[in-house]
């Protein structure tokens, strides 16, 4: 392996890693431990790739990415599905870890996606809260649904006290995000901003100060993009067919979809906004999403801008 790479695709799995790298048709594999990311980035700096391709693997890749980033060396972290459609697209159906580098890799080389600076260490810390956060919320939501059907006074009694206890975790995990906030001067700020709008709870500005920190810093068609509220064309020939929203970042949307359920009722803007697109025959479930991606344009330019939320001209788009 001596000479240059130019896009290598790193396939994570919890034990080991598998890279391919291209042009040269190279691989090889490595423990998914801290010897082996070591090893990984001694022998990939000499390379000096373009840019290196992972999938996001539910905290697997995050020792990676870091090391690598560390580096100096460009890399993505990118979504599996857009990774599996590219796949299907050039005809590979079959899937191993090898051939999942291979075809990391072969992305990397044609899509080129734009590495985005990985968030800082507070950033994660705030996204490994909202994280635990939510899980103990689906831990509350499950064990709620079994004692409505448990019967046995012990099987009660065990999921009551079940239930308590992730009640006190979750207040503890809140305290922990009031503090990692508050103790930010910046955080501070920012969350004071999205804050003034209405129909913006703690809930939905916590979420996106740690699950989308490019927040005012992208365009208005680039976050909705990312967040995954741009409607997506799907004609062909002459048929029209129906706009979709998918993709993105699901605990995201999921925020935005209350902060606007709420603002459709408080926020003069959005409310105003939402009773035009039903009045012309627009779905309620449409106009929602529409009310999304607006109160998501509103938070955007406010954060770029630095200006508090204001109701005249809170619409800008740019």
């Amino acid at each position: 392996m001596t000479a240059p790479a130019g896009f290598v695709g790193i396939d994570v799995a919890k034990a080991t890693l598998d890279i391919a790298v291209r042009p040269g048709g190279e691989h090889w594999s490595a423990p998914n431990d801290e010897a082996g990311i070591g090893a990984l980035v001694a022998r990939l700096q000499p390379l000096a790739p373009a840019l290196i391709v992972l999938e996001a693997t539910g905290g697997f890749e995050t020792a990676t990415v870091a090391a690598v980033a560390a580096a100096g060396l460009a890399v993505v972290v990118t979504n599996p599905r857009q990774v599996r459609d590219f796949a299907r697209a050039t005809g590979q159906l079959a899937k191993t870890d090898v051939l999942d580098a291979q075809i990391l890799a072969l992305f990397a080389e044609r899509v080129r996606p734009e590495p985005r600076p990985l968030p800082d260490a507070a950033v994660q810390a705030l996204d490994a809260l909202l994280t635990r956060r939510r899980q103990l919320l689906e831990m509350l939501t499950a064990e709620k649904n079994r004692l409505g059907f448990a019967t046995a006074p012990s099987v009660r009694r065990g999921i009551t006290q079940h239930i308590r206890w992730l009640q006190r975790q979750l207040v503890d995990v809140d305290g922990d995000l009031d503090q990692a906030l508050r103790g930010s001067p910046l955080w501070r700020a920012k969350e004071d901003l999205l804050r003034t709008v209405p129909g913006v709870g703690p809930g939905v500005s916590r979420t996106l100060l740690g699950e989308l920190p490019e927040l005012g810093t992208l365009t208005h068609k680039q976050i909705a993009a990312l967040v995954g509220v741009a409607p997506r064309a799907g004609d062909s020939g002459t048929r029209r067919g129906k706009r979709m929203v998918w993709g993105g970042r699901a605990p995201v949307r999921a925020a935005l979809y209350m902060g606007a359920l709420v603002a459709t009722r408080h926020n003069p803007v959005i409310r105003v906004f939402y009773a035009r697109l039903r009045t012309a025959g627009k779905p309620a479930k449409v106009a929602l999403v529409a009310c999304m991606r607006k109160l998501l344009t509103i938070l955007n330019a406010m954060l770029r801008s630095g200006t508090p939320w204001r109701p005249v001209g809170a619409g800008a788009t740019s």
